[in-house]
């Protein structure tokens, strides 16, 4: 299902028994925080909290904090309008084995997919909820009393105690490319310098990092978006490892089976969700120096140290008038993020399993932060192919910041840590079944000596083959009978005496 505001969400979590309500007033610095982790480390992710009454300075602000709303698997599900991740993933799957119909039945099977991608184009409209209220820069600027909401106004969090100050935690950051006209939606902190001004944390290897070297070529101001809340999809998409190219709202209009609509900023082109709950306009300037952002405590589990970023002015705040701000901390895992990660690694699955068959399963652990852990499991059937799959994994997408991969054989949990690192331990000679190689690194590793450049390591776990330099006999693991296994299933104790 599609939902039409962030709130509307925030409903249906507490209809299925996934919301806590907080009433009484709590902190946006760090209070709010200490909550949420706590609430993020409980069994399962705990549940998601509406903090509604979030302070700013020791003000209540007018708009209630919704926290933790994707941080379980039955979240997660809900928030892509579905059961479970794998029954989309499932769906997406079968769109990308679709082949020519042979059969009628076949032929209005296929149909039934195709009319499924009817709503995935995103439309224009003329307005939406987004715009009900209006803030533009010389009222920001002005200093006017009343309800008019400045950055410093929102409740936006202080997370952690070394924090430089106030971020954005979710943000739908929009950019085009000056050239080509396309879109992109990324998630990028945004740090709150003051009322009117912010960081632009995109880093060296994004794509609006990409647009905004083209402006700063050119010189011309480039136009950016921020958008806060809507259909919960869209932060998601906001995230996804999509090729460069393709729209987010092409994939959340598809996730939704609902075109998303988007409306025409009020002091810029750019176009933003007509559901979105907040919408922060503005611009990046070229011929301004670049200013320090940071530190921040990041997905890493460490502080990211202050480094140089563009400066993002405001020129218009937008809202619904009944807003819900949408916040995530990161931090020490697991935390909200490993479910976001773990259903984008499931949702792409059937794409990676195009360009690698062997590929069975592929998993993300939680210590992992993201993308420095991957366990991989293939159907090995000729020598080296576990090497084969780590550099073609390598040189996809942002699993190029991956440190370490860990290839096991098809019948290996690799959601299971334990398991893999039992093979691990277990299936390896370290000189023969590693690799090292050099290649970019995530601008957020503090490991590395020099920034975004650095070492992988490859472990390959599965049984060797004598074409991998084995020669002597390898060993059967374990496993006992089956029928001994079905034949004490049926057992059954005898009561006593």
């Amino acid at each position: 299902m599609a939902y039409d505001s962030f709130s509307q969400f925030v409903q249906a979590l507490e209809k299925e028994g996934e919301l806590k309500r907080i009433r009484q007033p709590v902190a946006t610095e760090l209070e709010i925080t200490e909550l949420a982790d706590r609430e993020m480390k409980s069994p399962g992710g705990g549940k998601a909290l509406l903090i509604e009454r979030p302070t700013v300075n020791g003000q209540v602000s007018p708009f209630p904090l919704a926290i933790n709303t994707f941080g379980s698997q039955r979240r997660m599900a809900l928030s892509l309008g579905a059961q479970s991740v794998d029954e989309v993933a499932a769906e997406l799957a079968s769109l990308l084995k679709a082949k020519p119909p042979t059969s009628l039945a076949e032929a209005i099977k296929l149909l039934g997919t195709a009319l499924d991608l009817r709503h995935a184009k995103p439309k224009l409209v003329a307005k939406g909820p987004c715009q009900e209220m209006v803030h533009q820069q010389h009222q920001l600027a002005c200093g006017a009393a009343g309800p008019c909401p400045t950055l410093l106004s929102l409740p936006i969090l202080k997370c952690w105690p070394l924090d430089a100050g106030r971020f954005i935690t979710l943000p739908c950051v929009v950019t085009k490319d000056p050239d080509s006209g396309e879109r992109n939606v990324g998630m990028y902190r945004i740090q709150i310098f003051d009322a009117q001004t912010t960081g632009m944390h995109w880093q060296l290897h994004k794509v609006a990092a990409r647009h905004g070297r083209r402006y700063y070529e050119t010189g011309q101001r480039m136009p950016v978006s921020i958008f806060l809340g809507g259909d919960p999809v869209l932060a998601f998409c906001a995230t996804a490892p999509l090729p460069d190219g393709l729209d987010e709202f092409l994939l959340a209009g598809y996730l939704r089976k609902k075109s998303v609509a988007l409306v025409k900023g009020v002091s810029n082109d750019l176009e933003v969700p007509a559901d979105a709950d907040f919408v922060i306009e503005g611009y990046v300037d070229p011929t301004e120096p670049l200013r320090a952002e940071g530190p921040f405590g990041d997905h890493t589990g460490y502080y990211s140290l202050p480094d140089l970023y563009p400066a993002f002015h405001v020129t218009a705040i937008t809202h619904r008038r009944d807003a819900v701000y949408p916040a995530t901390i990161v931090g020490m895992p697991p935390m909200e993020d490993f479910y976001m990660g773990t259903a984008s690694v499931r949702l792409f699955l059937p794409v990676l399993k195009m360009n690698f068959p062997e590929l069975v399963d592929l998993a993300l652990p939680a210590e992992g932060v993201f993308h420095n852990l991957v366990f991989v499991s293939i159907k090995k059937s000729y020598p080296m192919q576990a090497y084969k799959i780590m550099h073609g994994l390598w040189g996809m997408g942002q699993m190029m910041f991956t440190k370490y991969i860990v290839v096991v054989d098809e019948d290996v949990d690799v959601h299971n840590t334990s398991e893999v690192l039992f093979r691990l331990c277990a299936t390896t000679d370290p000189q023969r079944d590693a690799i090292f190689t050099r290649g970019p690194a995530d601008v957020l590793d503090h490991a590395t000596s020099e920034l975004a450049v650095g070492t992988k390591l490859g472990l390959d776990a599965t049984k060797k083959l004598p074409g991998e330099g084995f020669k002597r006999e390898w060993p059967p693991l374990i496993k006992m009978d089956e029928a001994i296994k079905k034949k004490v299933d049926q057992w059954r104790p005898r009561a006593a005496g």
